[in-house]
């Protein structure tokens, strides 16, 4: 059995806000439990306001108020030695970071200090983790960004000089040159056009069999997570309504959403317009009672508007969060082409 580096069990994690005596509460993340083993790339997906975004925050301890934990816990495992980050120490946690607990960040612009060149934020960041100084640490950052196919004048640059896909292998090598046992990566190839997004997938596909790190790819795009992941789990209004292996996840979906999702996937060759998805996400201030996705579920019934689906086991690795995914059919998404089948 590969071993488990990351256990999220029961997690709710809302925004608390009052103000002017008025109290809000945003359910970004609500009852969320999973887990990621070793070595491997588990893609999230979801539209968006979904809550990607604040439960990656969660795994990251980057949580700041309003935002707070309500209740579960958030355990990972770096070399036999655990820690649950929601009760953790500031102490402890600064230990974990960039050694070995790591953040691809999204938009590189937004990570760079455009006044530092880059061979300072090298310093800001890997310095004091990796325990080097001057030539050592010099060396060490050079021959890591070799592996990114980056040249060492980088280093002496500032963020604006180099382009949008140079400035992205940066914030990966940012993130990666501790050789860190654990990498989130939140939409690394936002912004980016599709051949430099195709290196970067590649780039950080690379760096993560290399090192042997576990990777938690977030993006909206599923042809993204086509091309990476090894299992892919889709959040909904704040919970994770499926999660399985990537190709079943495409050609035997067992939610709606899951189904729209990929349905959505444009077709080598066809040209017919895509139905479009009725309805928007519901607020997480105020979400419907039972099965969130309901107001927009060509499937909904009485029960789903009473009661929340449990997220049951249907597969070897595959859950599903429905009263009804025994009628989701699989949806033509599928281009053969050479005999072969592919995801177009």
């Amino acid at each position: 059995m590969t071993q488990d580096i990351l256990k999220v069990e029961d997690l709710k994690a809302y925004y608390q806000m009052n103000y002017f005596g008025i109290e809000r509460e945003v359910r970004a993340v609500d009852d969320i439990t999973m887990t990621v083993r070793k070595n491997e790339v588990y893609g999230i997906a979801g539209e968006s306001s979904s809550g990607k975004t604040s439960f990656i925050k969660v795994l990251a301890a980057a949580i700041r108020p309003p935002f707070r934990v309500i209740n579960g816990s958030v355990k990972y495992d770096f070399n036999g030695k655990p820690i649950d980050i929601t009760t953790a120490s500031e102490a402890e946690i600064e230990a974990i970071r960039w050694k070995h607990l790591s953040y691809i960040m999204q938009g590189s612009m937004s990570v760079l200090n455009p006044v530092r060149r880059i061979g300072r934020t090298f310093e800001d960041f890997a310095a004091r983790p990796l325990g080097l100084s001057g030539r050592a640490f010099r060396e060490r950052v050079v021959t890591h960004l070799a592996k990114l196919k980056l040249s060492p004048n980088v280093l002496n640059a500032y963020p604006h000089e180099l382009s949008g896909g140079m400035r992205q292998r940066v914030t990966i090598g940012l993130a990666t040159v501790c050789h860190p046992e654990f990498i989130i990566a939140d939409e690394p190839t936002t912004a980016l056009d599709v051949v430099v997004q195709k290196e970067v997938l590649q780039l950080i596909r690379d760096i993560q069999k290399e090192m042997g790190a576990a990777v938690i790819f977030v993006t909206h795009d599923m042809s993204v997570h086509a091309n990476v992941a090894d299992r892919v789990g889709i959040i909904y209004a704040g919970r994770l309504v499926e999660e399985g292996p990537t190709r079943e996840m495409f050609f035997a979906p067992k939610h709606p959403y899951t189904a729209h999702l990929v349905a959505s996937l444009p077709r080598i060759g066809d040209t017919s317009q895509r139905p479009a998805l009725e309805g928007r996400p519901p607020s997480l201030a105020d979400p419907p009672q039972g099965c969130r996705f309901h107001p927009r579920c060509p499937l909904a019934v009485d029960k789903c508007r009473r009661e929340v689906p449990p997220l049951e086991t249907i597969g070897k690795d595959h859950r599903t969060a429905c009263w009804r995914w025994q009628d989701v059919k699989p949806l033509d998404h599928v281009h053969r082409a050479n005999g072969q089948e592919a995801i177009a």
